[in-house]
């Protein structure tokens, strides 16, 4: 298709990227991960036009999190969630957000299996199960537009880091092996922090594959 277009807006203590995807011409949108100042987050696609549709996490830490309840609330959308990161998202301490000073749970409207499809918004997403960084971490794959929303999994150059609760950097290696370079080489990735990529790029430079 090639007809999705995606947004970026950085927010909260660690700049963090919120991501919003829509098809080209229309104004409903998928947000991943809004992980702080939820009411901001609205008020700006609101703005711009858009209404959000749907929300999808691709894991519970305090900084993916934190806007989550407003934005929800405000737009009515529903959540979606690995399933493996159930009780990482509802532990206010394995999360991280007790810690961080601002205690924090979310509950998924749906807790998705790995290699499901959702569909949201009129656009089909696949959600890849990607553990280690914690172990219900997640990416969602656009296959028709070569889009991937990697989270904390995979980043330019890096890895995400396993020292938090539920993490392993063995399993994140094997995760971005197995589940992540086997994808198409021109496949552009998103990652929770820092600047795009491509699947491709990473096999080249990426010292953790």
């Amino acid at each position: 298709m090639g007809n999705l277009k995606i947004g970026r807006i950085v927010l909260g203590v660690c700049q963090t990227n919120c991501y919003f995807i829509y098809e080209d011409g229309k104004k409903q949108v998928i947000v991943f991960d809004p992980a702080d100042q939820g009411e901001y987050l609205y008020n700006k696609l609101k703005e711009n036009g858009f209404q959000v549709e749907a929300i999808m996490l691709t894991h519970g830490h305090f900084d993916h999190i934190w806007g989550l309840e407003a934005l929800k609330n405000l737009s009515g959308a529903k959540v979606y969630a690995y399933e493996g990161e159930k009780e990482l998202c509802e532990d206010a301490s394995l999360n991280v957000s007790k810690g961080a000073g601002r205690a924090c749970i979310v509950k998924a409207d749906e807790y998705v299996r790995d290699g499901a499809e959702i569909t949201a918004a009129g656009m089909t997403c696949r959600l890849i199960a990607t553990p280690g960084h914690t172990a219900g971490s997640c990416c969602y794959y656009f296959e028709d537009d070569k889009i991937l929303i990697s989270g904390d999994t995979l980043f330019q150059e890096s890895v995400g880091r396993t020292d938090l609760p539920t993490g392993s950097m063995s399993t994140l290696v094997r995760s971005v092996r197995e589940k992540l370079m086997v994808l198409p080489e021109n496949v552009k990735v998103y990652p929770g922090h820092g600047e795009s990529t491509t699947i491709g790029y990473e096999k080249e430079y990426n010292p953790f594959i």
